[in-house]
């Protein structure tokens, strides 16, 4: 117990670089003190079927973390919760060993199955603040997701994804940008750092519809002239 302790307190102190003490961390690191209270306390608390309990002491340290971890999820070792704020952790969530979820991210559900309804990721993940992961499928090793970006489908290992819905843009280190499957749904342009803006698509069709309406009025004046 001890010694998972000390590596968690470890990893942050790695990872976050305004870190700067570790007793710094495991004073004032809201993120930590979810993931301790849900390996402690609200999970074993689970596995022995004291569902009211468990998730009432999960609903007091969320008050206090601002981090909502079920206490049925799976969570791995050294995990890393930065800043924490809004993170979302479904009941049959599972997470591998050095995984770095970001402020926002929620790993939830699509509906109101039953049985496994939350994402399994492997080792190695980063998930970018605002990102939601959503449904029963596996995240590989080694993904990273970009900030904002909604998954719904299983991601390969090795693997960037970003978008909404997200869309593999880099596999093994090589950019998938050139893709025939991401040409055929016009990804082609999209880059493994740029991340698609649905607000801007929005008013570039907006703009292009003015100029049509703008065209046919032009047309209409014309034609009353002639007349």
């Amino acid at each position: 117990m001890f010694e998972q302790i000390k590596e968690d307190v470890q990893i942050v102190f790695d990872r976050d670089p305004a870190a700067k003490s570790k007793l710094e961390i495991m004073l004032n690191y809201p993120g930590l003190h979810a993931i301790w209270i849900q390996r402690g306390i609200t999970h074993k608390l689970y596995q022995k079927k004291h569902y009211a309990l468990a998730r009432f002491i999960s609903q007091i340290a969320r008050l206090f973390t601002q981090v909502e971890i079920h206490p049925g999820a799976k969570l791995g070792r050294r995990l890393f919760i930065d800043h924490g704020c809004g993170i979302v952790i479904g009941e049959t969530a599972e997470i591998g060993d050095d995984v770095t979820l970001y402020q926002g991210v929620t790993l939830g559900g699509t509906g109101k199955e039953s049985g496994k309804r939350h994402p399994t990721l492997g080792n190695n993940v980063v998930v970018g603040a605002g990102a939601k992961v959503l449904g029963s499928f596996t995240v590989g090793d080694n993904v990273k997701i970009g900030a904002g970006s909604v998954v719904l489908k299983p991601v390969p290992a090795n693997c960037t994804v970003v978008g909404i819905p997200g869309k593999v843009v880099k596999k093994d280190d090589q950019s998938m940008k050139h893709d025939e499957e991401l040409r055929a749904n016009h990804q082609a342009d999209l880059e493994h750092d740029k991340l698609p803006d649905p607000v801007e698509d929005a008013l570039g069709n907006m703009e292009k519809r003015i100029l049509e309406l703008e065209e046919k009025l032009r047309q209409m004046e014309g034609n009353n002239n002639e007349q």
